[in-house]
C-alpha cells in the first residue's frame, strides 16, 4: 500500500489527541517481506522433488500440494507482519505500529519537536531501481532506524516538512504562554 492509498483527512486512530491531524502513512517496501517469498517458494521445490524421481508413484503427487499449503501458511505469517506494521506521522508525532506475531504489537511515539536529525539511505543498485531505503530519525535519547521503507526520499521530505511544522508550531505556542 502506497502512501497515497490512504486519504489522511479521514483517517483515525486509537490514542489520538484532541486537535492531532494525520498529515500521512507509509510502510515498509514489499521487499522487506523477501523471507515470505522464499518459505513460499521452498517447501514447494522440496516436495517437488520426490515425485520428478519416482514418476511410476502417483500418490507422490499430493506432496508438492501439501508443500504448498505449508508455503501458502509461511507466507500469510509473513504478509500479516508486513501489512499491520506502519507508521503514522501527524503534526504532533510518529506512531511507528510494529505487528509482533499473529496477536501482538509494539507501539513506538515520537514528538516531531524532540527530533534532531532526519536522514536517508539508499542501499545501492537495488534499492534505487525497486525504490527501497532506510531512514534514521536522530533523538536525543536514541536513532528510530526504519528499514526498507518505499521512496525514502519522498518520505523523508515529507518527515522534514512536518518537523518543520512541528517546531514552528512549539516557538509559536512558547511565544503566545509567556
Amino acid at each position: 500500500m502506497a502512501e497515497e492509498d490512504i486519504e489522511p483527512a479521514k483517517l483515525d486512530f486509537e490514542g489520538q489527541r484532541p486537535g492531532e491531524k494525520v498529515l500521512f502513512v507509509f510502510r515498509r517496501h514489499i521487499i522487506a517481506m523477501r523471507k515470505g517469498f522464499w518459505l513460499l517458494l521452498a517447501p514447494l521445490a522440496i516436495t517437488a522433488i520426490p515425485p520428478l524421481i519416482w514418476q511410476n508413484n502417483l500418490e507422490l503427487f499430493w506432496l508438492p500440494v501439501g508443500g504448498l499449503a505449508l508455503g501458502l501458511l509461511f507466507f500469510f505469517y509473513h504478509y500479516v507482519m508486513w501489512y499491520f506494521t506502519i507508521y503514522l506521522v501527524t503534526n504532533q508525532r510518529i506512531r511507528q505500529v510494529t505487528q509482533k506475531g499473529i496477536f501482538g504489537k509494539d507501539v513506538v511515539e515520537l514528538r516531531l519537536s524532540k527530533i534532531q536529525n532526519i536522514s536517508y539511505n539508499i542501499p545501492g543498485f537495488t534499492g534505487e531501481i525497486l525504490g527501497f531505503g532506510t531512514i534514521v530519525i536522530q533523538t536525543f535519547v536514541g536513532d528510530l532506524v526504519i528499514r526498507n521503507v518505499e521512496h525514502p526520499d519522498k518520505t523523508y521530505n515529507k518527515l522534514q516538512n512536518a518537523v518543520a511544522n512541528a517546531v514552528e508550531q512549539q516557538g509559536d505556542h512558547e511565544e503566545v504562554t509567556e
